[in-house]
């Protein structure tokens, strides 16, 4: 019994993570398609904002007009990538090393 019951937790535990993964492969598309008409990839990356912060930047961005299929993927997307405890990417370089 005990056996079954781990196995069962496990593969309850394996579903939940190929859940996120499928979420965030979502909203990683959902981005391409809704941010990049209007911004960089790098203006995207570069912000750092707690979940409220995000769900006001989807706000206003979609009373500008921004279409989210899947808000809730883009969401979550932005979250696990670019929350404000996830460092800040690199700058720019250029070939020689100095900053773009």
């Amino acid at each position: 019994m005990r056996i079954a019951m781990g196995l069962l937790a496990f593969g309850l535990l394996n579903a939940a993570i190929a859940a996120d993964e499928s979420t965030l492969d979502l909203g990683k598309k959902e981005e391409a398609r809704s941010c990049l008409p209007c911004h960089s990839l790098r203006l995207v990356h570069s912000q750092r904002l707690a979940r409220a912060a995000w769900v006001k930047e989807l706000d206003k961005m979609a009373g500008w007009g921004a279409v989210m299929k899947d808000r809730d993927a883009l969401l979550e997307y932005l979250v696990a990538n670019y929350a404000n405890d996830k460092p800040l990417p690199a700058p720019d370089m250029t070939a020689d090393g100095a900053r773009k």
